[in-house]
């Protein structure tokens, strides 16, 4: 176990390092202490929910392996949950789906409503967190074809537009309930495996679909707003996809919400960090940000802090975009403890942000200003082997949360008195 006056030591070293590049580390930790991660419930049960658990995954969805103690009702879900953020600095918000809807009640997709998820309410109340929300398009019968809201049935386009409007008046009532804005995101699997002749009705019924779900009542935007995630392509749909990137960044834009930019929803070769900046200046409300890991594309691995993560957060700390983008988590991986993925994934994600807000930004935005790109250089290359980690220890003592791997023990502990029962 690590002792807190080896941590202090270490961390009063470190700040002495960086202060001498005119970085405070007390505000740094300040900064950070306020980013909220919504850490995605979804990886808890392998995306089963509880609406029709034993529904087969569609939509591109798959999940992998078969590590034991997985949740499997409501109880177990917000248990693992609660264990996960009692390991992670911060308090958050917690993204759920139409389908993790606890009722007693047999109700299909468009007919759950906010009454259905008062247990989650509740729960979030007693955690003191908010909730995010996303209607779930897929793992249903009326996915047909690989179509929702672009299918050309008008009885499948209206059954998936009732999906939408009852997710915003659930995201309103998380909103309200909960004091912290719900973002609602809508992402849609529709697409084709082989070419289409058609790409241009699809899109238009995908629009018009769209405008009657958010044109359907007026929510404050306090309480909620809608967020829009584009892909490449899917399992299934590797030809064509109707929400393309393009299609959902012009969407937000002359809608004024949210983009939803997922990190492995894009060609392996493309910086995902880039997009930023080239799409805020343009309007709209900000950004949704998934961060994932795609080994190969779109697999939605474990997040780990490595380059892609790093860069990332370096575009949202030193273009000051923190206060214009949701973070969400979004990734599932049955082949280890799922438990300890969401502290992983959610630690790495702040220890890339702590890294990047160490680091004398106005200083260096001024050298490169006046051509001074061999200080640039120099300075952003010597960082990478300054001790941020001392400093990211201290921020998990401050937060009362487990320094290095001591929350592994804890997760150990869980699997054996909670988890490992339920096989």
């Amino acid at each position: 176990m690590v002792k807190s006056e080896t941590v202090e030591k270490a961390y009063e070293a470190a700040k002495e390092r960086y202060a001498e590049l005119g970085v405070d580390t007390e505000q740094a930790m300040e900064q950070l202490k306020k980013v909220k991660l919504s850490v995605h419930c979804w990886q808890g049960d392998d995306i089963h929910g509880f609406v029709n658990p034993e529904a087969e995954l569609t939509g591109g969805i798959g999940v992998s392996g078969d590590y034991p103690g997985m949740a499997r009702i409501p109880d177990e879900l917000t248990g693992d949950l609660h264990e996960a953020l009692s390991l992670i600095p911060g308090s958050h918000k917690v993204a759920l789906h139409t389908l993790y809807a606890v009722t007693n009640k047999k109700k299909d997709f468009d007919e759950i409503g906010p009454e259905d998820f008062k247990y989650w309410v509740d729960w979030a109340k007693q955690e003191g967190i908010g909730l995010d929300m996303n209607p779930t398009f897929f793992s249903h019968p009326k996915l047909k074809q690989n179509f929702t809201l672009a299918s050309p049935e008008k009885d499948i386009r209206d059954f998936w537009v009732r999906v939408g409007k009852q997710s915003r008046a659930i995201a309103n009532y998380f909103g309200e309930e909960l004091g912290q804005q719900s973002v609602n995101n809508f992402w849609m699997p529709d697409g084709f495996k082989d070419n289409p002749i058609d790409k241009l009705t699809p899109r238009l019924r995908m629009i018009d679909a769209l405008d009657e779900i958010i044109n359907d009542g007026e929510y404050d935007e306090k309480n909620t707003i809608e967020a829009f995630e584009g892909k490449l392509f899917g399992t299934g749909v590797e030809s064509y996809t109707v929400g393309s990137h393009e299609f959902y960044d012009n969407y937000a834009l002359t809608r004024n919400k949210l983009w939803t930019i997922d990190a492995g929803h894009f060609h392996p070769t493309e910086d995902v960090s880039d997009k930023f900046t080239a799409f805020l200046p343009f309007g709209g409300k900000g950004l949704m940000l998934h961060v994932s890991r795609p080994v190969r594309w779109d697999s939605d691995h474990v997040v780990i802090f490595d380059e892609a993560l790093q860069r990332i957060t370096r575009s949202l700390v030193r273009d000051n975009l923190l206060d214009k983008t949701n973070i969400g988590l979004d990734f599932f991986d049955a082949t280890i403890n799922r438990t300890s993925a969401w502290v992983v994934g959610a630690r790495a994600t702040q220890k890339a942000l702590l890294q990047a807000m160490l680091a004398p930004i106005d200083d260096l935005k001024e050298a490169e200003l006046h051509y001074d790109f061999t200080k640039r250089l120099a300075v952003t290359e010597e960082l990478k082997s300054y001790p941020f980690g001392a400093v990211w220890d201290e921020f998990c003592l401050r937060n009362d949360v487990p320094v290095g791997t001591d929350w592994l023990g804890n997760i150990r502990q869980y699997e054996k008195d909670v988890q490992f029962k339920r096989i």
